[in-house]
C-alpha cells in the first residue's frame, strides 16, 4: 500500500490536511460508482438499460476497498494493525 500512497503523493499539490480530507471523501465517490453499477446491472434506469454487469459491481467494490485502505494508510502509520484490531473486535462482537 505504501507504494500506491507514494505514487498518489508524488504530484499532489495539496497539504496534508486537505489530502486527508480528499482521500476520505473519495470513498464516497467510489461508493456512488458501486450504486451506479448495481443500477446498471439490474437495468433499473430505463434510459440506460443494462449498462453494467455484476462483474462491474465487483470491480467497483474493490475500488471502495482500495480507496478505504489508502485513506487508512494516510491516517495511521500501521493501517494493517488498525484493520486487524477492528476486524477482531467485529468478530468478537458478532461471532461469539
Amino acid at each position: 500500500m505504501g507504494r500506491l500512497v507514494e505514487w498518489l503523493d508524488a504530484d499532489n499539490p495539496n497539504g496534508p490536511d486537505v489530502t486527508r480530507l480528499l482521500r476520505v471523501l473519495k470513498i464516497q465517490e467510489e461508493a456512488g460508482e458501486v450504486a451506479e453499477a448495481i443500477h446498471g446491472a439490474m437495468g433499473s434506469n430505463p434510459r440506460k438499460g443494462a449498462s453494467h454487469t455484476w462483474a462491474d459491481v465487483e470491480t467497483e467494490l474493490c475500488d471502495v476497498i482500495l480507496t478505504s485502505t489508502v485513506s487508512l494508510a494516510i491516517l495511521s502509520p500501521d493501517p494493517e494493525k488498525i484493520f486487524e484490531r477492528h476486524l477482531q473486535r467485529v468478530a468478537d462482537r458478532s461471532l461469539n
